[in-house]
């Protein structure tokens, strides 16, 4: 069986134009292929309910802290989410499994005259996969992640019981908009009549936006910041614990939570994830669900990636943390860690704002540049010139694994490495 996997996926990476891969040329600006493909399997996500996460960095933290509360609760749930870091199917998990091999073999082979007929991307493919697949597991709610932007996403079919946009910051400035606003824009296109929208973002600058398109549309919106407040306190290592201040009395979320991702951007995620829970009243959501939910995150979900600890002496750190946004926040958390020496294995895509990011990194560590096995890879070769213009200094290597085993053999058991820059960078080494 798994040779027949692995031929299925080998026909779906190259027969199916895939964004992370190639980048603009998978990108398709309309719902035209997804519509039809939604049509031909008898529109899949009108049988069960559906939660929508967009947002530029922490919706995919999002989507995972509400489907282990909903699982928690008892819930069959879906959740749809990219890219995949180790295996296709992270993709599509149902109670926080991935989808067996052999239902990615067959529904592949019985639907390839169809694929081959209306030539999906990738990514439209693989949300009516995950919708089929969501349907015959009798899933009752499905978590389902925005892949980019949101009015023009593959995703944007759904009409969910709740929609959700986690922050604004600048990426995908060449398919979005080259500002805040307008990428604040396209991510409001996910509102529907009707459905309750929460924002995750307190960027007054921003504010505007979303009120203007809520009230065209008929959304009740709602700010996170509005909502409730998350403050850090003390406790046990290995879970972060927070007191939460809530400005309206809610029955569900209670006065004090613990949660098993461990970066300190998390706390925002957490204030969205949990002013999103007070408005599922129709779920019958207990204060018990929320606190277990939250804990168990990792186990639940199976998350990875996430300001990761991978081992000890030395320790080795990993986060998929890739734009401005996400890294500032991530190396900002690295700083406070204690350690002697700091390595650090760093990749990026060649249509990142390289220019942008590459100053945020500290210029006491020491570089192995690398590249991930993706056509989108910026060469580990040009990554070492343009940082060692602005003072980082390192030696490139042509692979991800060799640069970390290289940091490895010259980490002390004080030191830290932090492996980090793409997604992709981090994928290979899970």
């Amino acid at each position: 069986m798994k040779s027949t996997y692995k031929h299925t996926l080998h026909w779906l990476f190259n027969q199916l134009p895939m964004y992370q891969r190639v980048g603009r040329s998978a990108y398709k600006a309309d719902l035209v292929t997804t519509e039809q493909l939604d049509a031909y399997f008898g529109h899949p996500h009108k049988q069960f309910r559906t939660i929508h996460v967009a947002g530029t960095n922490g919706k995919g933290s999002v989507a995972h802290m509400l489907a282990s509360v909903l699982q928690a609760a008892g819930y069959k749930v879906g959740l749809y989410t990219s890219p995949h870091l180790r295996d296709f199917r992270e993709r599509i998990k149902i109670d926080g499994k991935p989808v067996d091999e052999q239902q990615v073999v067959n529904f592949v082979h019985t639907h390839k005259a169809i694929f081959e007929d209306l030539h999906p991307s990738f990514f439209e493919m693989t949300v009516a996969m995950a919708f089929q697949l969501f349907k015959e597991a009798r899933v009752e709610v499905a978590v389902v992640e925005v892949g980019m932007g949101g009015r023009l996403d593959s995703t944007n079919i759904i009409r969910p019981d709740l929609s959700i946009i986690t922050n604004i910051s600048l990426d995908h400035t060449q398919f979005l908009g080259t500002d805040k606003r307008a990428i604040a824009g396209e991510k409001a296109g996910i509102m529907k009549p009707g459905v309750p929208v929460v924002i995750g973002t307190d960027d007054p600058e921003l504010r505007e936006v979303f009120v203007q398109k809520a009230q065209e549309v008929g959304a009740p919106v709602y700010f996170a910041h509005d909502c409730l407040q998350v403050l850090p306190k003390m406790g046990e290592a290995g879970l972060q614990h927070f007191v939460v201040e809530q400005h309206e009395a809610s029955q569900t979320i209670p006065h004090q939570v613990s949660l098993d991702l461990l970066g300190s951007y998390q706390r925002e995620n957490l204030r969205t994830a949990l002013a999103a829970l007070t408005l599922l009243d129709e779920y019958a959501l207990t204060q018990q669900h929320v606190t277990q939910g939250l804990m168990t995150v990792v186990p639940s979900t199976g998350l990875l990636g996430r300001y990761q600890w991978l081992s000890r002496n030395p320790g080795i750190l990993c986060d998929t943390g890739h734009n401005e946004a996400g890294l500032k926040e991530v190396l900002e958390q690295l700083q406070k860690e204690r350690f002697d020496a700091l390595h650090i294995v760093l990749g990026v895509v060649n249509d990142k704002s390289i220019e942008t990011i590459l100053p945020m990194f500290p210029n006491h560590a020491t570089y192995y540049f690398t590249q991930a096995n993706i056509p989108r890879a910026l060469s580990a070769q040009e990554l070492e010139a343009k940082a060692k213009r602005i003072g980082l200094e390192g030696s490139s290597y042509a692979s991800v694994a060799e640069a970390l085993t290289v940091a490895k053999s010259k980490a002390k058991s004080s030191d830290l490495i932090f492996i980090g820059g793409s997604t992709f960078v981090v994928a290979e080494i899970l």
